[in-house]
């Protein structure tokens, strides 16, 4: 297959409006997850997940039974199932947050499940409630596929990734807020307090994410601020010496956002896109580690292979 095939072309501006409107629909269905799940270390508890067919809720918990909500973007369909039998499905389509938000709560009551959320949007800007926004109702199917294609190639590398350490590390998990699929280690010891001040996100959930050390990597697709996807990848707290380190070829880091920045053209146009990323992700942790003193010998291992059990 194509390296256009699996990594597909992803400018920013020409979807950008479907972007945005999906981000938004991202939060409500987000939001319901969060309403409904126990709270878990660093806000595990809210993000999305790739799945076979879009971005998926994974089974959240009602009374006794579950609940799965996801974003089709074969069938451009939002689906909720629940372990009932029970189905209901709306169209993904040029709408309205305020109608997708309104549609989304009336199916849910008709499962049987009823939920209030916060419908103030976060980590956007000049944010509109859902419930009163009628002005992001833009959906371009072609453009929501290819990014959920993009999705599944970066999925798969990251937990590619992942299987390379032993000490704490979060799932690959899609924050609805900041719109991005991330990936984080942990060196085991704590952080000084964060200072908090993220737009729209309250202090308390912030602190208690950046709780301890971490290097932190993910994929995003594009914002006003920054209009072009790429790969990402920063310390926190960021050690002296960090955003001094060599990086991959095409790589820099970005002063203003604090962090080292891969184009996802850079990747998707590499002769091998998986060994360009790995390396990017791997370059950069270790200069997060290295500068930071982690014990990376006891925190480290050989990236996983399919049916070999990891030699100890």
């Amino acid at each position: 297959m194509r390296t256009d095939d699996l990594w597909p072309d992803l400018p920013y501006r020409p979807w950008r409006e479907t972007a945005l409107t999906l981000q938004l629909w991202t939060q409500v269905v987000g939001k319901i997850r969060l309403a409904l799940s126990p709270w878990l270390n660093h806000g595990w508890q809210v993000p999305l997940y790739v799945s076979a067919r879009g971005l998926t809720t994974s089974p959240i918990p009602i009374g006794h039974e579950v609940l799965e909500i996801e974003f089709d973007f074969i069938a451009h369909r939002l689906a909720m199932r629940t372990s009932r039998g029970e189905e209901r499905f709306l169209d993904l389509t040029p709408r309205s947050v305020a109608d997708f938000y309104r549609e989304t709560l009336r199916l849910l009551r008709e499962l049987g499940v009823t939920v209030a959320i916060n419908d103030n949007p976060n980590e956007v800007a000049d944010p509109i409630r859902f419930s009163e926004d009628d002005v992001h109702a833009s959906y371009d199917a072609d453009a929501a596929h290819r990014f959920w294609r993009a999705l599944v190639q970066v999925d798969r590398v990251f937990k590619l990734f992942r299987s390379g350490f032993l000490g704490k590390v979060s799932p690959v998990h899609f924050f609805w807020g900041s719109f991005d699929l991330a990936v984080t280690r942990f060196s085991g010891r704590t952080a000084p307090l964060h200072p908090g001040g993220v737009p729209g996100l309250p202090d308390d959930v912030t602190r208690e994410a950046y709780s301890h050390e971490v290097s932190s990597a993910g994929f995003w697709p594009g914002s006003d601020a920054y209009p072009h996807a790429a790969f990402y990848s920063y310390a926190y707290p960021e050690p002296p010496g960090f955003r001094d380190a060599a990086a991959t070829q095409g790589a820099s880091f970005d002063t203003a956002l604090g962090e080292f920045i891969l184009p996802y053209e850079a990747v998707r146009k590499a002769q091998d896109p998986d060994a360009l990323l790995l390396y990017f992700l791997n370059r950069t942790y270790a200069a997060a580690a290295d500068s930071a003193g982690w014990d990376r010998a006891s925190l480290e291992c050989a990236m996983g292979a399919p049916g070999r059990v990891r030699a100890v």
